[in-house]
């Protein structure tokens, strides 16, 4: 899962970004409104965290454009200003939860999954498909019952096929996906290629849901 943070305050975004790195998300940071801005609009992210008091400008302008532009990615607002007015003003503007700073790393955490769980999964923790479970919670997955050993990178390429189970996914989403900014600096998709083709064979018979669209990507179905 991607996670952006968009916070001028450098040893606490650098604290945040390592601890949920920990935690397996793919995290980056924005040091201001017109990085952030420019990072929303250039990828997609499945939780923006969201600072109001940026330089050059306020983050709750971010969040207006974000809404205005129907970008879906999850908002936690995370700021200093811990009165009722701010938290009213940018939940109603579309936030998904603000948390008041000084905060718990790991309350975060816990506040970034369960956006995860409402937007892709209905409040679940468990995401199946006849054979095949994945534990959001644990982050594991089994076939028939008997788990498999993912690595970091196959367990997040597989989630993100699953939730968008039906729809063709493009290579450079994909890449996206799973190197962030990175992704723009392939010479090819090789790496994409050996993960998928890494994670059908350790999904045994399953391995098959996880169709080839020639010349553009991979749907699972």
């Amino acid at each position: 899962m991607k996670i952006l943070i968009v916070e001028d305050e450098i040893e606490l975004a650098k604290s945040i970004q390592q601890y949920l790195q920990r935690e397996n998300y793919l995290c980056e940071v924005a040091a201001d409104i017109a990085q952030g801005r420019q990072m929303i609009e250039d990828f997609a992210y499945d939780c923006i965290l969201l600072d109001i008091n940026l330089p050059e400008g306020s983050g709750l302008t971010l969040l207006k454009e974000l809404k205005q532009d129907k970008k879906t990615d999850g908002v936690i607002i995370i700021s200093a200003r811990d009165g009722l007015e701010d938290k009213v003003l940018s939940l109603k503007l579309g936030a998904d939860d603000y948390l008041a700073k000084p905060f718990h790393l790991a309350e975060l955490s816990a506040r970034i999954e369960a956006i995860i769980r409402r937007r892709y999964l209905k409040g679940e923790s468990r995401l199946s498909y006849e054979d095949l479970v994945i534990d959001t919670l644990a982050r594991s997955a089994s076939v028939e019952g008997l788990p498999i050993q993912l690595t970091k990178t196959e367990y997040e390429l597989l989630l993100f096929l699953m939730i968008n189970k039906g729809r063709v996914i493009t290579k450079n989403a994909i890449a996206e996906h799973l190197l962030g900014r990175s992704a723009l600096y392939l010479d090819n998709y090789d790496i994409i290629y050996a993960h998928v083709k890494n994670l059908k064979k350790k999904l045994g018979s399953m391995g098959s849901s996880i169709k080839t669209i020639y010349g553009t990507g991979y749907k699972f179905t």
